[in-house]
């Protein structure tokens, strides 16, 4: 290794085996007028990321399910083969897939989970790895921290379609656990969808919503100690502090039902117990549903006032960039999926931080697959060359996001970054092994 790092091929530090220290998909040129703000730095307290392009977090149904195991919720050798791709083609920023912060909390079997204490458990080396390579390659990464909720125990989806169905429980011989699926309210009305598709929830005790913030501040303990560079509370999509947020889910009548102060208290609780836990310098996301699409289904559902009034508050909470996604806490939702269907939402949630003079980062997701667009999103019409130059990490005052998160498009195309950057003209920086083909 030393020969080599003596030819210029400088190994990644820290790594027990041979990688070159990359970086690719930063701009070689970011603070010039002429890069677009889509490859142009971004920082968060004291995270910068080298373009605006972030890996949302995408469930892959690839963890050990067996509960005896101590390798069960583990992250594998498959997420260092998927998530370190997309680093080694250049992204800013990868999020890990909804984590589960409780072994109950996972979507399925398969799901991840960071739920064993201590650094030699399993779960924490499977997240080192991970970190580790995604690192070597210039990338930051965060995790998302999860409860499923009354979601909770199903099997992967193409499970569930090889028997006909959108969707299909975990029994006990699966993996699940059909008798510990819980969410804010209980019972039979309070399953997501009738028939075999989901168990229904036991309703938490008081005690019991004060142990998942605990957990959730636990495992954000131990994510940092493997190394993340920030970490995504998830709120949205119908999984468990959505399930609270919403009153037609949260039926409680205890400090955590009602009023929108109390619907908002376990969230508040979890941020609050992460902020406390993680560095000063650290970023905090959060990801929410900034509506249900419920409208006139219910006479109170979660939509996007209740959103904008949460979004006002964030910056007590400590937490830094909102993540803007929407639906999923209802069977009865009514989504007319659209190119900019949720980018609009981002946008008009950013307009309304933006008017009440907070700084909150908002991220646009869902459906974006063209470079010029994912550019237009956060470079607005109206940013002047002299504040581009002197405020680099600043997107225009009309854009309607600060960063952009893609998903399936990452599936379906892993070097998007680099057609970005031919498509906008933006000269980029390569990994060493990928040179002579970009």
């Amino acid at each position: 290794m030393g020969s080599l790092g003596n030819n210029g091929v400088l190994p990644r530090e820290g790594l027990p085996y041979f990688t070159p220290a990359n970086n690719g998909g930063a701009s070689t040129s970011p603070t010039s007028p002429e890069t677009p703000t889509l490859f142009r730095p971004l920082q968060i307290r004291q995270l910068t990321l080298k373009n605006r392009i972030m890996v949302a977090p995408m469930c892959m149904y690839s963890c050990e399910s067996d509960p005896s195991s101590p390798s069960v919720g583990a992250l594998t050798d498959y997420h260092i083969a998927h998530l370190g791709h997309l680093a080694l083609k250049g992204v800013g920023l990868v999020i890990i897939e909804a984590t589960s912060v409780q072994a109950n909390g996972r979507i399925s079997p398969h799901d991840s989970g960071l739920w064993q204490q201590g650094t030699e458990s399993e779960q924490f080396k499977g997240l080192k790895r991970v970190v580790d390579f995604v690192h070597s390659q210039g990338a930051k990464i965060a995790i998302q921290l999860a409860h499923a909720g009354r979601k909770a125990s199903t099997m992967p989806p193409w499970v569930a379609a090889e028997a006909g169905k959108r969707s299909l429980r975990a029994e006990e011989a699966a993996g699940g656990w059909p008798h510990d699926v819980v969410g804010p309210s209980g019972g039979e009305e309070q399953i997501w969808a009738p028939g075999d598709a989901f168990w229904a929830p036991r309703e938490l005790s008081t005690a019991e919503v004060e142990d998942v913030v605990k957990a959730f501040a636990q495992s954000a303990e131990l994510a940092v100690k493997a190394g993340i560079d920030t970490i995504e509370i998830h709120g949205a999509h119908g999984y468990l502090l959505s399930q609270f947020l919403s009153p037609v889910t949260n039926k409680r009548t205890d400090k955590y039902g009602g009023s929108f102060e109390n619907r908002t208290r376990l969230l508040r609780e979890v941020a609050a117990a992460i902020r406390a836990i993680i560095p000063a310098d650290m970023p905090l996301f959060l990801r929410i549903s900034a509506t249900e699409w419920l409208d006139g289904k219910f006479e109170g559902f979660w939509d996007m006032e209740e959103s904008i009034k949460l979004a006002k508050i964030l910056p007590d909470l400590g937490i830094d960039f909102l993540d803007v996604s929407s639906g999923g806490n209802h069977k009865n939702q009514t989504i007319e999926p659209h190119t900019n269907y949720q980018i609009d939402l981002a946008g008009r949630i950013r307009k309304e931080i933006r008017q009440a003079g907070q700084k909150t980062l908002v991220g646009a997701v869902g459906l974006i697959t063209e470079a010029k667009a994912a550019s237009q999103l956060v470079q607005g019409s109206d940013l002047d060359v002299e504040a581009h130059t002197a405020e680099s990490m600043v997107a225009g005052s009309n854009a309607q996001a600060d960063a952009v998160l893609l998903a399936r498009q990452f599936l379906r195309q892993a070097d998007w970054v680099y057609h970005a950057a031919r498509t906008l003209g933006v000269k980029i920086t390569v990994p060493k092994q990928l040179g002579r083909a970009v």
